[in-house]
């Protein structure tokens, strides 16, 4: 059993995805080119984005997020500690300073009614992680935003897909970021991601700073870096689109099975108005070192997500946090463990799932 089945995956989509990436290799086009202004065009529709931006990683996107709203030395931005380190890693790449506001304990989002007390002058961006698959309360959050004058850039890393009051994650905020990381919802053969807004100027910015700053061939308006995204990944990713729904579909159904059938647990809990992309289906349990242990014998592949909050990582001890700064993540990351989930999941390997978790926690 696997966690996330990429194989059968790969073998249900194989022809169109080979002829896709041979399509590329015959026009000997790596690099930009109309594989990735297809699959760009094809993404944002289906986010509903004015525009959908190729770059190279989910990392890379949230750089150049930050980079397009000038985020600086000395400038705060606020996000969760409750997450894969890249959010506020990147937030501390700019020189910025990481901000870090307690979750909510049945959604594992950012809690928005936390946020207001952590403004100030030098906060420039509020940067909320959809986390596991589900948006974060990003009305409130841009309600907050609005009221003070800062931007709002949602890390859609593991939402792209979900839904939000009838729109996509992705196209809930001045711009939105996603990862195409192999294991993601939306997955490529690589790294890859992309960066989303509905405003001109900043994607024509974007734009100019995944690819050294250069608004033509050597000539150089922004300090940038190599952002983009491969046409390979492009090609496979365009082919994934057009049966993404379906996916999501399908994961809908296998998280609906898991709510019903597992016991002893908490089981995720999704607010009224989202639709989760089930990135991740985590739940909570009692003595999970023994559940881990259980499930390891029994062949269930399983994760923790995560394990160490980030304010107390070694890396941001400079903001001086301390154990019980942030009481919720730090409760959730002592009991919080990811079962299989992806829409290749079968029926019999979901139901052993379920069978050896409700007796391990019986």
């Amino acid at each position: 059993m696997n966690f996330i089945d990429l194989g059968a995956q790969y073998r249900a989509y194989k022809d169109e995805i080979d002829t896709s990436i041979h399509a590329v290799l015959d026009t000997s086009h790596y690099i930009m080119g109309q594989k990735l202004s297809d699959f760009e065009t094809n993404l944002a529709t289906f986010s509903g984005a004015k525009h959908a931006i190729g770059c190279s990683s989910g990392t890379s996107a949230l750089i150049l997020a930050l980079l397009a709203l000038d985020i600086k030395a000395g400038d705060e931005v606020i996000t969760t500690p409750f997450t894969f380190i890249a959010t506020a890693e990147m937030i501390a790449f700019m020189g910025a300073k990481p901000v870090f506001v307690d979750i909510d304990e049945r959604t594992y989002n950012i809690d928005a009614s936390k946020i207001e007390e952590k403004i100030n002058t030098r906060t420039k961006a509020i940067m909320p992680v959809s986390l596991f698959g589900q948006c974060a309360d990003m009305d409130e959050i841009a309600k907050i935003a609005s009221k003070y004058g800062i931007a709002v850039i949602e890390d859609g890393a593991q939402s792209f897909g979900a839904l939000y009051k009838g729109k996509r994650s992705c196209n809930l905020s001045v711009i939105g970021c996603t990862s195409f990381f192999p294991a993601k919802p939306l997955g490529c053969y690589g790294d890859g991601g992309a960066v989303f807004t509905s405003d001109d100027e900043l994607a024509k910015k974007i734009r100019i700073l995944l690819n050294h700053g250069q608004t033509e061939r050597y000539i150089h308006k922004y300090i940038g870096f190599n952002g983009r995204l491969d046409a390979i990944q492009a090609a496979v990713l365009d082919v994934k689109l057009k049966y993404f729904n379906a996916e999501l579909a399908k994961r809908q159904i296998i998280a609906k099975n898991y709510n019903e059938k597992l016991e002893n647990v908490i089981t995720p809990f999704i607010e009224n108005g989202n639709e989760s992309a089930w990135a991740q289906y985590c739940i909570r349990v009692k003595n999970r070192q023994k559940v881990l242990e259980i499930c390891a014998k029994e062949g269930i592949p399983t994760g923790v997500y995560y394990p160490i909050p980030l304010h107390l990582q070694e890396v941001f001890a400079y903001l001086g946090h301390k154990k019980g700064d942030f009481e919720i993540c730090e409760k959730i990351s002592e009991d919080i463990m990811a079962l299989p989930m992806s829409a290749f999941l079968s029926q019999d390997n979901q139901q052993k799932v379920i069978e050896v978790i409700n007796k391990a926690t019986a």
